[in-house]
């Protein structure tokens, strides 16, 4: 699964990036160490003629939901099974997005011990998630927009931490997946792979970020676990 991200960038970056003309519902977007579930997270859609940029809420509520809390559960769609499922059938066709991210974090076991590692490109640059998003209608009438980050098999190098990681959008196809025009899940699927691991990198990191209450630059600082031989791959 994918449960805990970081954007650490700026605004700036993050338009010049996503080819984004402007970002009127993030202007006090800042640094994040530790994004985690029912956050509100950034978000780019396609309006049909520019990409937009916007928050979402971590957790998918679909919009035939009874109750909010179903959000919790839909924290990640499956690639494989997301075209057949009552939840995610209809957002693959038409409601999809990007979901930010220069890194995420899995928990590696270790003995009797998990480790937790951050997973980034090697460049250290952004990246797009493959994101699906709905908009639920509450009882009392709030509209509550809410996205999934879709997960595949993971690659070697994740493999090694994890069974499952975030689909990681070729840069290239993020146009494709966000073209509104596409709604055959055919045209889609191909690109819901796992990211190659020649141009991907893990190194361990404090246990502080296990606690989602703690969020700073010292969250992505390279550690040396205790008693734990370095591995190929691992950024020291």
């Amino acid at each position: 699964m994918c449960g805990r991200y970081t954007i650490t960038v700026t605004v700036e970056e993050l338009m010049a990036r996503f080819g984004l003309f402007d970002a009127p519902g993030i202007p006090y977007h800042r640094p994040k160490y530790n994004v985690a579930p029912g956050q509100m997270v950034l978000a780019v859609v396609n309006d049909g003629r520019n990409n937009r940029i916007g928050e979402l809420k971590w957790g998918l509520i679909p919009e035939w939901a009874k109750e909010e809390s179903v959000g919790a559960k839909m924290l990640n769609a499956r690639a494989e099974t997301a075209a057949d499922k009552p939840a995610y059938r209809i957002p693959l066709r038409r409601k999809r997005c990007l979901i930010p991210a220069d890194g995420f974090y899995e928990w590696k076991r270790e003995g009797g011990l998990k480790q937790p590692m951050r997973i980034r490109l090697k460049d250290g640059g952004l990246f797009a998630m493959a994101g699906l998003y709905d908009t639920w209608l509450s009882p009392d009438g709030r509209r509550v927009s809410t996205c999934t980050v879709l997960t595949t098999a993971p690659n070697p190098l994740v493999a090694d931490i994890h069974d499952r990681m975030p689909v990681i959008l070729r840069r290239e196809d993020e146009a494709f997946w966000l073209d509104r025009q596409v709604q055959d899940p055919a045209d889609l699927l191909s690109l819901l792979r796992a990211y190659p691991a020649a141009e991907m990198e893990a190194y361990p990191v404090s246990q502080l970020v296990g606690n989602v209450r703690n969020d700073s630059p010292q969250l992505i600082e390279p550690i040396v676990p205790p008693d734990s031989p370095v591995q190929e791959g691992w950024l020291l």
